[in-house]
């Protein structure tokens, strides 16, 4: 299915009340929300095809996601979530119920299963740690404190100037006291118990950060999506771009990829409109960036006058890591092969902040995580769409630094010992796939390697971070991580300004959106 349309200099001569820069989750949510509301937007996509990580690409028969694997909430018809993709769909995307237990946490010496709903949650952790139910039972108790000043926290980005910082540190108060501590104190007051802190931590690859160095309101905030059970787009991730851009295109807009904008430009101290790679200028009285803010600040500001100041910001933020993921393609049916709707994290001990120094010391060391997920199990329309066929993805952490040897040379052009690294990365990720998923040795058709370069190329994270800026505790004391910038109409949105993830990406757009109609859109869902 098409969605959108290819660049030509025609789209300079169009007028629009408003540019989104990026086509993920968030720019596609705010450009719908302003199109819905009669403001005339323009996407504008670097790469291809619109959807940032929650596009989809294929090979021969085969068809993954790069970056969509599970999504809570959404099953429930009142969450603010489900509310927000009906709302920007046209009710036109569905959602796919996983089995109850969504992850399972591997370990040399055992397997836990992480299962919905909240009840079964706390049971099997229990069954698992039957000393530790006090401590279980606690810990519950806090992710659900956390959630619930996680939505003043967020609400406050979008407060009025004039309400002064005093008001949103009343509003923050009780949410920084959580994210202010690392995961790894929190779940340290809970229990001694290191191989029960292992367990409550182990999906911490969905942010990015062990738990010494995570702030414990990601943790937490992560955990509570998946309380209720997970669920996955049908049709795939590429269905959200597919179902979102036609109501931005209903609605007067327009999405347009292969249009890379080299920098946002300004009149008088507002933002006037962009300026593309190839030297088109297109203009607008209100600029969104859903660039990140590593992009925004770094880059497409560059020749600002405040250029120093925003520099300085970046200063306070790191990025996050980068990652590898071995896609891989089966002639056998997900059926075939009982292949199970759930994630697999696989670890190769306890500590999880251990694992990770012992490897970033030496490349050759064990993976500190190996992420397993089954995209074909879950989608109820793939075997119509790819009959006899199953995929998997297999992603773990990998710094940029290892490939940035060959950051000036073009995709598919970097030549032989890059490509001899990324085959020994891809050898050591099927033998750890095929240890834990024995049914598909020896059926594998088809694998292919991304690194941190693939995703800086496809997705533009200029050091192929998968998680924008790193989710710290100091990431949540920078006020200035809101939808208003210094410069006058123009507008940040992603997951950098709220969290993680499709879900926090997708909050961001409708914060962004209310920010500039001056509106609680929320009220509107």
């Amino acid at each position: 299915m098409k969605t959108g349309e290819a660049y030509s200099s025609a789209v300079c001569a169009d007028k629009f009340d408003a540019i989104v820069i990026g086509s993920g989750i968030s720019g596609l949510c705010a450009a719908a929300l302003l199109t819905q509301r009669g403001k005339r937007t323009v996407v504008l996509e670097k790469h291809f095809k619109p959807g940032g990580f929650t596009h989809s690409f294929r090979r021969n028969q085969y068809e993954w996601d790069v970056g969509v694997h599970y999504i809570g909430e959404v099953h429930r018809e009142r969450s603010v979530p489900r509310r927000l993709f009906d709302h920007i769909s046209d009710g036109q995307l569905r959602w796919a119920r996983m089995h109850p237990t969504y992850d399972r946490i591997v370990f040399p010496d055992r397997t836990y299963e992480l299962t919905a709903p909240k009840e079964q949650f706390i049971a099997g952790l229990s069954g698992y740690f039957p000393q530790e139910k006090d401590a279980i039972s606690r810990y519950m108790y806090i992710v659900g404190q956390v959630t619930r000043a996680a939505r003043g926290f967020f609400a406050a980005k979008a407060l009025p100037s004039f309400l002064g910082s005093a008001a949103e540190a009343t509003i923050s108060r009780k949410f920084r006291s959580f994210s202010d501590r690392t995961t790894e104190a929190v779940l340290s007051e809970l229990t001694a118990d290191a191989r029960l802190r292992g367990v409550l931590s182990g999906q911490w690859g969905d942010y990015g950060l062990p738990p010494a160095q995570s702030s414990f309101a990601i943790q937490a905030m992560v955990a509570r999506h998946y309380f209720d059970g997970a669920n996955y787009p049908v049709g795939g991730a590429r269905k959200m771009a597919e179902t979102i851009v036609p109501v931005i295109e209903e609605g007067g807009g327009r999405v347009v990829v292969s249009a890379a904008v080299d920098e946002i430009t300004t009149r008088g101290g507002k933002a006037a409109g962009v300026r593309l790679t190839n030297g088109d200028e297109i203009s607008a009285p209100v600029v969104i960036s859903a660039a990140g803010v590593m992009n925004t600040y770094g880059r497409l500001l560059r020749n600002q006058s405040e250029n120093a100041k925003f520099r300085r910001r970046l200063e306070t933020v790191k990025p996050s890591g980068g990652h590898i993921c071995l896609h891989i393609g089966i002639k056998h049916s997900a059926r075939d092969l009982g292949l199970h709707t759930a994630n697999m994290w696989i670890y190769p001990g306890y500590e999880h902040d251990r694992n990770v120094s012992d490897y970033l010391a030496g490349g050759e060391n064990e993976f500190p995580v190996v992420f397993v997920s089954f995209p074909s199990a879950r989608d109820p329309l793939w075997e119509q769409e790819y009959p006899g066929t199953a995929t998997l993805e297999a992603v773990t952490m990998a710094p940029y630094e290892w490939f940035e040897q060959w950051k000036e040379r073009p995709w598919k052009k970097r030549g032989e010992d890059y490509e001899r690294l990324k085959e020994r990365l891809s050898g050591r990720l099927l033998a750890t796939v095929e240890e834990h998923v024995p049914a598909i040795r020896g059926k594998i058709d088809y694998h292919e390697l991304s690194t941190p370069l693939s995703t800086r190329d496809l997705v533009n994270y200029p050091l192929g971070e998968m998680y924008g800026i790193e989710h710290s505790p100091s990431r949540f004391r920078q006020k200035w991580l809101q939808p208003r910038t210094p410069i006058r109409n123009l507008f940040l949105t992603g997951q950098d300004i709220t969290t993680v993830g499709v879900t926090g990406a997708l909050l961001a757009g409708l914060l962004t959106a209310s920010v500039v109609l001056k509106k609680n859109l929320l009220r509107d869902l």
